[in-house]
């Protein structure tokens, strides 16, 4: 005998037990789903005010899940494509600045190791970790081979 469909509210619970979700995630994959006379705003509302649909949570998460392989500039434009602006997403990005050098380092140290040889090699180095979304300056210092005990002293 298959079993009843999930209410919509099923639904919501469903993928937020599974992780965390912006508002505007969930509000699209919930949309598909909705009957007729089924509000989706009223029941992200409902599961806002009960928190269990949170911006800051959700926020923390992808940032917690991207930070070891991504620069603050792919991190930042993909909480943007989640809904996420203004103060929320200025004071995300002042965390996020403090330790990118580092991150950046890591990356760096375990895609390739040695410094590059010759300028192709520099090109090759450079063109990934700007895909990865590193700046200019974190770049730089991975480049040039920055030992990460030196970044602790600073």
């Amino acid at each position: 005998m298959p079993m009843p469909p999930l209410s919509l509210k099923g639904r919501a619970l469903r993928l937020l037990s599974q992780r965390e979700h912006s508002r505007l995630e969930l509000a699209r994959k919930l949309a598909r789903h909705a009957q007729e006379g089924e509000d989706v705003e009223a029941l992200l509302d409902f599961l806002e005010k009960n928190n269990w649909l949170s911006q800051e949570r959700f926020s923390e998460s992808l940032i917690h899940r991207r930070s070891a392989r991504y620069g603050n500039g792919r991190i930042l434009a993909e909480l943007q494509q989640h809904g996420i602006k203004g103060e929320a997403l200025q004071d995300l990005k002042a965390g996020l600045a403090e330790g990118e050098t580092a991150r950046c380092c890591e990356v760096w140290r375990r895609k390739f190791g040695t410094p590059p040889q010759d300028a192709q090699e520099r090109s090759k180095q450079l063109r990934f970790l700007m895909a990865r979304g590193f700046s200019q300056n974190a770049i730089r210092a991975a480049l040039k081979g920055v030992d990460l005990d030196d970044l602790d002293q600073d």
